[in-house]
């Protein structure tokens, strides 16, 4: 689905609820009830797409959140700039806070309940949209090392240098160039400034009791609704590619050979008479001559379109703690492999100094006669040295740590077949606490390390469980939300 097409539901959902409207009340402002309408149907449509998996609107929040403590530090605002680690360690309340008031406003907007107080509340959040996108879509005028507001520097528009590529306004439902995202709200400005000179003729449904108890209700069920999507369970509806019935193996093969028919092409720039020329890889390189440096500039690398869209399927990659590579040997399993997906470790770092005492001896030749064909090697004790050994003790969250001896392994090992595998996956974590951790588990389990933020994508449990076989995903599960051990031998378990 595109943005075109999904503006044309919206716009007929709110044209039968205008003529619904008209019908059982009439005497109302057509135009103005449509636009209170589609405002309206689009602000729940919206955030319900959100609400499904508040988590992944919160890890969109945090790439916003970077990016501003990035502009923030390298101007007069540098003050600020402490604040947004602050929001990004709390993105999820914000993520639901955000979320809940979006479709609440949309229900507001639907039964014209506060229709004054509303209207502004509905063009301030337009406001922020707008300047959130709108700043994604700028900073692709902003090349590497420019700040955002040193505007004197910014060269040609090129999403390359766009470090937040898609707004997340639909979540993963539809994912939007943050241009495409930014003339939208620009667009949604309209309706939003006409609503605060025409709020009196919005029309108002049922009694002022009644619409104060369905907002209130749908306040309630909102937050619900979103609490149910990642702290009990994981999202009710997964827009994301690892959605369960999956089939990882097949999906990465073919973006693989989609990404290695992309063609690169140059965009080049005469410095002098400001000439634009695009060639193709082949042809620039073949006439390289023609286009010495000192008269020509490589604007930007323009990459075609691949025929299938990568997503973060091509970069899911397991590594053993040797960093040796064994995602297709994984892949290639015949066998069910169960799989812990731990995105972050709950833990804390206590350093350590251990001194350690050596032996330090001395050795001598000594021979038996003149002639020196006899001798003995004759060692002797000199003293202890000294020596420091620096070290990490892990100090993992005990909450997290019961998790997985309470609820993950007891369930695997109570259900896996001889021929079925156990791996845990850890994200964002060295070589030397995953083999803490593995020392506190003790279990004989097999242990590999993947991108965080791909792991981030498969669970937004923390941990979570997967099956896998074949390469396929046959279910993924919250730890919350674990199916009991009849259930899994009787359905998902193969003897």
């Amino acid at each position: 689905m595109t943005i075109i097409s999904l503006m044309g539901y919206i716009a007929l959902v709110a044209l039968f609820l205008t003529a619904l409207i008209y019908w059982k009340k009439g005497g109302i402002s057509i135009i103005d009830s449509f636009l209170q309408n589609f405002c309206g149907s689009l602000f729940i449509f919206s955030g319900f797409v959100k609400a499904v998996d508040p988590v992944g609107t919160a890890y969109k929040m945090e790439q916003y959140f970077q990016q501003f403590e990035s502009v923030a530090a390298g101007t007069w605002a540098k003050f600020c700039a402490p604040l947004f680690p602050w929001m990004a360690d709390h993105a999820i309340s914000f993520s639901v806070i955000m979320i809940v008031l979006e479709i609440v406003v949309g229900i507001m907007l639907l039964l014209g309940f506060l229709r004054k107080w509303n209207s502004w509340l509905f063009f301030l959040i337009l406001i922020f949209f707008t300047v959130l996108t709108g700043f994604t879509y700028l900073t692709g005028y902003v090349p590497d090392g420019v700040n955002f507001f040193e505007f004197g520097k910014w060269a040609e528009y090129s999403k390359n240098n766009m470090k937040v590529t898609d707004c997340g306004c639909f979540g993963d439902f539809i994912k939007l160039e943050p241009k495409i995202s930014f003339f939208k709200d620009i667009i949604l400005l309209i309706p939003g400034i006409w609503f605060l000179f025409r709020w009196s003729k919005q029309h108002q449904l049922f009694s002022p009791s009644l619409r104060s108890s369905l907002t209130g209700f749908g306040t309630i069920a909102t937050l619900m609704f979103c609490l149910s999507n990642f702290i009990w369970d994981e999202p009710i509806i997964d827009f994301r590619p690892f959605k369960n019935g999956a089939d990882i193996r097949a999906q990465k093969s073919a973006e693989k050979k989609a990404a290695a028919n992309v063609k690169m092409s140059f965009k080049l720039k005469n410095k002098q008479s400001g000439k634009i020329e695009i060639l193709e890889e082949a042809n620039y390189m073949k006439n390289f001559a023609a286009y010495p440096k000192t008269e020509w500039e490589v604007v930007e690398q323009i990459k075609s379109e691949p025929e299938i869209p990568e997503t973060k399927i091509s970069y899911f990659d397991l590594a053993d703690l040797n960093g040796e590579d064994k995602t297709d040997s994984l892949l290639l399993d015949v066998n069910q492999t169960y799989y812990i997906i731990s995105p972050k470790v709950k833990y804390s770092v206590k350093p350590q100094i251990k001194i350690l005492e050596d032996s330090t001896f001395a050795f001598d030749t000594v021979y038996s006669d003149q002639s020196k064909a006899q001798f003995n090697i004759v060692k002797t004790f000199k003293g202890l040295s000294k020596r420091e050994l620096k070290s990490n003790e892990y100090i993992f969250d005990q909450d997290y740590i019961d998790i997985f001896e309470k609820k993950l392994i007891p369930l695997i090992d109570s259900t896996r077949g001889p021929k079925c595998g156990v791996a845990v996956v850890i994200g964002g974590m060295g070589e030397e606490g995953i083999a803490s951790l593995r020392e506190k588990l003790n279990v004989p389990y097999q242990y590999f390390t993947c991108d965080d933020i791909v792991l981030k994508t498969i669970m937004r449990s923390n941990p979570g469980l997967l099956l896998m076989h074949f390469g396929k995903i046959e279910h993924k599960w919250h730890h919350n939300n674990l199916p009991t051990v009849e259930e899994l031998k009787e359905k998902y378990i193969i003897r």
